[in-house]
């Protein structure tokens, strides 16, 4: 026997209040729901269950309208289509061709502005923006994002992938995370063409096959003594701060930019904030007498002072601005030492603890703020040594004075550790 259809009514239609769902035959249903609203649903079968295809709300489809687009459904189905698949791969669909007037550059535009919060510092974002506009742009920001692929990808790195490989390195991260970003929302489509591995690796060489990691000149430990005592032989902040990331064995830009509020001389500890260190996590760096006795000379003596050095403890000739990223440069050519980099003595530490004390590697690692690399171990871990790390600290200030007459060979005494 045939199935009914055609079982409602536009008077029904309009008159029923009752909460529940009204059969109209075909699988063309009203539903009308307890808060009284009334939309149309399709119901079919599909691999044994029961599947509900909305159609759209009484006010804006009546019941004709409800029963051609169910009819349209049914056609669907006789040919084994979804029809649920079906409208969602057509509205995708039309979203791809709205997207056409959406350019690379606008999306990257965009993917920086939202992302630009959970970044470390605004230098990050600037070298985003720089690398993107120098490089990509020119190539590849008037098109739209769903028309960029390898050929178009490959024309912005080949120029640059042997003469400027780290840049373009990192500038094919960037332009493969913002074609994820445009396909997560729906304006592009198919496989990332910036993606390296199976794809990219396959048409530009390695990067450690054009170019050698160039590491920071870093200066032997044995010589440290010698370097010492001619830097503290030099006036001026900038020769303190070196001095002070020598002693403490920290990054330039953690020195450079370390505060009064981040320093307690009591207890002769440096706590730098999770947002100024590389590996995202609070630091702790205990200071040796010398490290001390350099931030106590360095204190401001009034309040007025404080305001000037704007809370940095080696501020710059600029009012409220720590020292220069070039000051470390500029006073090693000083020194005439450009055979070193401030970067370096964070290696020469290294090289010490490695070959002329018996400490174990994780405190060294651990006094030069490097992230475990090991998931399990760092999950494990929740000390940071801090007490075995002083004792690091303190034996490294030793050394570094060392009379340049021994030649820099003063042997740090090997002992248990507990």
């Amino acid at each position: 026997m045939a199935r009914a259809m055609g079982k409602l009514t536009a008077l029904k239609v309009d008159r029923e209040k009752r909460p529940g769902i009204y059969a109209d035959g075909g699988g063309l249903c009203l539903r009308v729901t307890p808060e009284g609203t009334k939309n149309w649903v399709f119901r079919f079968m599909l691999n044994g269950k029961a599947r509900w295809m909305g159609l759209g709300p009484l006010h804006t489809i009546g019941l004709a309208d409800a029963r051609a687009r169910a009819a349209d459904c049914r056609k669907l189905r006789l040919d084994g289509v979804d029809p649920i698949d079906s409208r969602r791969a057509a509205r995708q669909k039309a979203k791809l061709e709205s997207s056409r007037a959406i350019t690379f550059k606008k999306c990257a535009e965009t993917y920086i502005a939202s992302h630009a919060a959970g970044w470390r510092n605004a230098k990050h974002a600037a070298q985003w923006t720089s690398t993107i506009a120098t490089y990509a742009d020119p190539v590849i920001g008037s098109l739209s994002v769903q028309s960029v692929g390898t050929p178009e990808v490959m024309r912005v790195l080949e120029p640059i992938w042997r003469t400027k490989t780290e840049t373009a390195g990192r500038l094919r991260g960037r332009i493969e995370a913002i074609l994820d970003w445009a396909k997560v929302h729906g304006y592009r489509e198919g496989d990332n063409p910036a993606r390296w591995r199976g794809h990219l690796d396959v048409l530009l060489p390695a990067q450690s096959k054009v170019q050698r990691v160039q590491h920071h000149a870093a200066l032997p430990y044995v010589a440290i003594g010698q370097f010492m005592e001619e830097l503290r032989s030099q006036e001026g902040t900038a020769a303190r701060a070196l001095e002070f990331l020598i002693l403490t064995a920290a990054r330039t830009g953690e020195t450079l930019g370390a505060t009064w509020s981040e320093i307690d001389l009591d207890t002769g500890v440096w706590t730098i904030p999770a947002l100024r260190m590389k590996g995202g996590r609070e630091h702790r760096v205990p200071l040796s007498d010398r490290a001390v006795e350099i931030l106590k000379n360095l204190r401001p003596s009034s309040t007025e002072a404080k305001a000037q050095a704007g809370n940095f403890v080696f501020p710059g000739a600029k009012i409220g601005r720590p020292l220069s990223n070039m000051a470390f440069l500029m006073l090693l050519r000083r020194m005439k030492r450009e055979d070193v980099t401030g970067h370096g003595f964070r290696s020469t530490f290294k090289d010490w603890t490695s070959e002329r004390t018996n400490y174990p590697g994780e405190v060294s690692e651990m006094a030069l703020a490097h992230t475990i690399g090991d998931k399990v171990e760092a999950a494990y871990r929740r000390g940071d040594l801090f007490e075995k790390r002083r004792r690091l600290m303190d034996e490294w200030e030793r050394y570094c004075g060392t009379s340049p007459s021994l030649g820099g060979t003063n042997v740090t005494e090997l002992r248990a550790r507990k």
